[in-house]
């Protein structure tokens, strides 16, 4: 798989990204009482609707919806999942033109979304439940594939790499292998390398060094940097204080070649986002007058 399948433009729901052009912005929206970063305050339909069509007016390109969070637990049935990400999808559909992105594990959660309006399943268990790539092969969604080890909501045992970036290329490479076996085009695979998915903070910042080696396996590479742990731990801040190490985490990440980002603090992640594009040469100043008059060539 070489570069040109990142470098292309894709069709995502109803918007055109063209990844060698533009980074996009995800936005999180958690429909869970258990949250680790909002603490369930997005928890009620209407709170979650009003969030996500927030987040699209800030300039959010996608919003990703989820109804279970990824570390361990209270145990949330299928029905109950559906219960909280399906009338969220619905609303957010019926109102906007924002991709739709939905965080689930589950093949039937993933198939339902779809059916409500989802454009992506952002799943972060690595494809831990084996109906998902029938799920998508038999729609028109775009699969994140994550990489994460073991069951989902569960203690993992202590992380452990030999090289962690290896591995996770490894595993990627493995799953995308997978997905196309299983009829899934290549040009509806992203993937995240699982920043502090059953890694420590020092395996995390290594991923941030070394993305280059993620993006060249040649698929648009998301990465999910925000308020996480790794970010508190490198600079000694608790949740709710991480916006500006979560920034920075996330422009190093952009310049080693991310090209969805999937944020918090939508306001602030744009503007970082668009500053990086222009230096970058991605995409031109808003307007130009700084040193422009025509006394100032003289």
């Amino acid at each position: 798989m070489g570069l040109a399948a990142q470098m292309g433009t894709r069709t995502i729901g109803s918007r055109v990204f063209d990844f060698e052009r533009e980074v996009a912005v995800m936005a999180v929206v958690n429909r869970t009482p258990d949250s680790f970063h909002d603490k369930g305050a997005t928890f009620s339909l209407d709170r979650a609707v009003e969030a996500a069509l927030q987040a699209a007016d800030a300039g959010a390109d996608w919003v990703d919806v989820g109804g279970v969070p990824f570390g361990r637990g209270p145990a949330v049935s299928v029905a109950e999942e559906l219960e909280r990400v399906v009338p969220v999808v619905e609303a957010i559909k019926a109102a906007s033109d924002v991709v739709i992105s939905v965080d689930t594990f589950s093949a039937e959660v993933a198939r339902r979304s779809i059916a409500a309006g989802a454009s992506v399943i952002n799943d972060t268990s690595g494809l831990w439940d084996d109906r998902m790539l029938g799920v998508i092969a038999d729609s028109d969604a775009t699969l994140v594939l994550t990489h994460s080890v073991g069951p989902p909501r569960v203690e993992k045992p202590r992380a452990h790499f030999d090289d962690v970036v290896e591995e996770v290329v490894a595993f990627l490479r493995d799953r995308v292998s997978r997905a196309l076996d299983r009829g899934v085009p290549l040009e509806r695979l992203i993937v995240d390398p699982g920043h502090d998915l059953d890694k420590n903070t020092l395996h995390s910042l290594e991923l941030t060094r070394r993305l280059g080696e993620i993006v060249a396996i040649g698929l648009p590479t998301l990465v999910a940097v925000s308020n996480k742990d790794f970010i508190g731990e490198s600079i000694d801040r608790p949740q709710g204080e991480r916006v500006e190490g979560s920034l920075a985490a996330m422009v190093v990440c952009i310049m080693n070649g991310a090209r969805i980002v999937r944020m918090h603090d939508v306001p602030a992640t744009v503007a970082a986002v668009r500053m990086t594009e222009a230096i970058l040469g991605l995409r031109e100043p808003a307007y130009l007058l700084h040193n422009t008059h025509p006394t100032h060539n003289v």
